[in-house]
């Protein structure tokens, strides 16, 4: 497929119709985080139950991610929930350090950050700052861009590359492992920073994040990527695959098929996704399994696949992609949605069995972000 019709592809965008019973739930859960995880300070409390007071990055920063998808489809009522959240985020990152980089958890109130800082959040909030940065105007948008930079140079300068394992970044300032999910991340980041800044700094860190993955994670005998490298010591290489840890390669490979305009890597992001609608798909229940050892569904990790296989779409114009994206929505929206408040419960088994009632603030930042991104096409 030629680059232009793959750009002109990535660039639809069809609004949703107040018919759309998927723009219609993402409204809803927006409204649910609004009443129950939302806090006066403009952050969001990890979950309903036991963590109130506490705030992570990540879950702030996938709050962002769904509100930007919001404001994408032309509703800028989410603006100021998007632009205050973002304020909020300073308190998080550690201003003692010349490279800086944000701190996994803080109070609510913005007090008390600290923690171990991890290279995925830290990548995730800069691709999560240019989905923002997409649906802003004037110093809103500069800053976005900065911050996503900032994200990436705490990435460059942080020693969380190294050589052991041939490459590939820690999980962790513990150095606990290298998984597939945190470079698969730091991957993205780069190549929507080159596109944007042609820097090519970025690129070349594109490259070697791209070549590690591909030669230390990729498993040929599945076609599917590996969870992590242990950090013990031993390089133990954990083989359980992961269904985010694959949706986010199958974005990877398309944004490097996009921005580097090799086209070798959307057939790479087709067969992955084949791979992944293989094995990690359950077809009784049509949905997507957390991993190959544990089969448990939840909002968040197995909803990415969702966002995954919309962006295949976008690439290729295969609606069988979409129906994957569908299923796989109606399914949390069956079988975890608390039919009382419209937000999601945290796990479940595949027939829908043995609910963890919990509602982590994650997931309803993830449901509402698929939703919004399916009622765009369905």
């Amino acid at each position: 497929m030629k680059l232009s019709l793959i750009l002109s592809l990535s660039n639809q965008h069809s609004f949703p119709t107040p018919s759309s019973e998927y723009w219609l739930k993402a409204q809803e859960t927006h409204n649910f985080i609004v009443e129950n995880l939302l806090t006066p300070y403009n952050s969001y409390r990890v979950n309903t139950t036991n963590k109130t007071n506490i705030a992570y990055e990540w879950y702030n920063a996938s709050q962002i991610y769904a509100d930007a998808a919001m404001i994408q489809t032309g509703d800028a009522r989410y603006v100021s929930y998007m632009n205050k959240s973002y304020d909020w985020m300073n308190n998080m990152w550690d201003r003692s350090s010349s490279i800086g980089g944000y701190y996994s958890t803080a109070n609510v109130d913005g007090t008390g950050s600290g923690g171990d800082k991890y290279a995925d959040d830290n990548s995730l909030t800069g691709v999560v700052y240019l989905d923002a940065y997409n649906v802003s105007t004037g110093a809103t948008k500069t800053n976005y861009l900065n911050s996503a930079k900032a994200c990436v140079n705490w990435l460059m300068y942080s020693g969380q590359w190294d050589s052991t394992y041939g490459g590939g970044f820690w999980w962790s300032t513990v150095r606990e492992s290298k998984p597939t999910q945190t470079n698969g991340l730091a991957l993205q980041l780069f190549l929507r920073l080159y596109q944007i800044t042609g820097e090519t700094s970025y690129r070349d860190w594109a490259f070697s994040v791209r070549d590690w993955l591909i030669n230390k994670m990729f498993d040929v005998t599945t076609g599917l990527f590996i969870w992590k490298i242990d950090g013990s010591g031993t390089g133990i290489k954990h083989m359980e695959k992961f269904t985010y840890d694959n949706a986010i390669m199958i974005e990877a490979f398309l944004l490097y098929a996009q921005i580097i305009g090799d086209q070798s890597y959307t057939a790479r992001a087709q067969t992955l996704g084949i791979r992944l609608n293989t094995i990690l798909w359950n077809s009784t229940y049509r949905v997507y399994m957390f991993n190959t050892t544990d089969g448990r569904i939840n909002p968040a990790w197995c909803g990415w696949a969702s966002q995954a296989m919309i962006k295949l779409y976008l690439a290729d114009g295969n609606t069988a992609w979409l129906d994957y994206a569908q299923q796989n929505i109606d399914f949390m929206n069956s079988k975890l949605r608390n039919s009382a408040n419209y937000g999601y419960y945290t796990f479940c088994n595949t027939d829908g069995s043995g609910i963890d009632t919990r509602h982590e603030g994650v997931d309803q930042a993830w449901m509402q972000r698929v939703q919004t991104l399916l009622s765009n096409y369905r």
